[in-house]
């Protein structure tokens, strides 16, 4: 009866902790998630300062993220690795040269004036606002990905 009695209670206890341990674990993929949310929207929000940064700074060679409105469809730059380029008006007033590799990434079909295109790539100064460049993927495997976004699809 002792034995049994004892069993019990030992198996009430571990299930107390088991229940006690899935509500710490619940909790803790609550935080996490809500913490990897922070950081993302923290890492977007530094990107952005990032890339005034470089505009104010004239540096060149920063990895950045931002949004702008298509103002010009340019044609394609067909010298070596084949670009389709656009130019972006920036919330800050100035402008922004895209040049997209199309022979690593899709092309982005049907891009208008007007058009809100996000990017996350590489800035380079120059004296008309500077170029966005690496808006893809790396297929070696050395350089950040890049990407653009246009009507709800990913370029990279």
């Amino acid at each position: 009866m002792k034995k049994i009695l004892l069993i019990g209670l030992l198996g009430i206890a571990l299930f107390g902790y088991l229940d006690k341990n899935a509500q710490t674990t619940q909790i803790v993929q609550n935080v996490f998630a809500a913490d990897t949310v922070a950081s993302a929207s923290a890492s977007t929000s530094a990107s952005h300062s990032a890339l005034q940064s470089a505009i104010d700074n004239r540096q060149s060679n920063v990895q950045v993220a931002g949004s702008g409105n298509v103002i010009k469809v340019l044609s394609d730059d067909l010298k070596g690795s084949r670009h389709q380029r656009f130019i972006l008006k920036i919330a800050s007033g100035g402008t922004l040269l895209v040049a997209h590799n199309i022979d690593l990434a899709p092309r982005i079909n049907g891009l208008n004036v007007g058009d809100t295109v996000e990017f996350y790539g590489v800035y380079e100064f120059n004296n008309k606002g500077g170029v966005i460049h690496w808006t893809h993927h790396d297929p070696r495997g050395q350089h950040i990905g890049g990407w653009l976004k246009h009507n709800g699809s990913t370029y990279q």
